[in-house]
Order: structure tokens, then sequence, then C-alpha cells
């Protein structure tokens, strides 16, 4: 199997369980943060593998996964608080 098809796999694996998390337990706190962590997950493998940003120059990688790490820090605190 390829490295997208895996890719793909886990995604749609990271789906189920963050729609699975939401059902059971909608008004917990920590089921939320959870749920941002697998959007997180899911976000990074997208722009590693999808957008093939995996191998690219250290600065382009640093660049989105920086961003990516900060909107998740900031919906983080803000779901948190």
């Amino acid at each position: 199997m390829y490295r997208l098809d895996l890719g793909w796999l886990l995604l749609i694996g990271l789906t189920v369980a963050g729609y699975a998390l939401r059902v059971e337990a909608a008004a917990d706190v920590l089921v939320g943060l959870a749920t941002l962590a697998i959007a997180y997950l899911k976000g990074r493998l997208v722009v590693l593998d999808f957008m093939e940003l995996r191998h690219a120059p250290r600065a382009w990688r640093g660049i989105f996964e920086g961003w990516l790490l900060l909107v998740t820090a900031v919906l983080i605190a803000v779901y948190a608080a």
C-alpha cells in the first residue's frame, strides 16, 4: 500500500473517531479538547503528505506546521476558557 493510501485511511479513521467522541459526550470539555487534537493531527497529515511538505525545505515546513500549531493552540485556549 502506498503512503498516501495509508494517510487517506488514517484520515477516515480519525474522522470517525472525532465524530464518535462528539456523539458520545457532546458537553464534556475533555472530549472537545480531544476533538481539537484529532483535528490537529488530521491537519498535520494533510500538510505533510497531501501538500507534499514532508520533504520540503525546513522553512516552508516550519511555516505551515507553526501556523497549524498556533491556530490549534488558540482554538484550545478559547474552547477551554
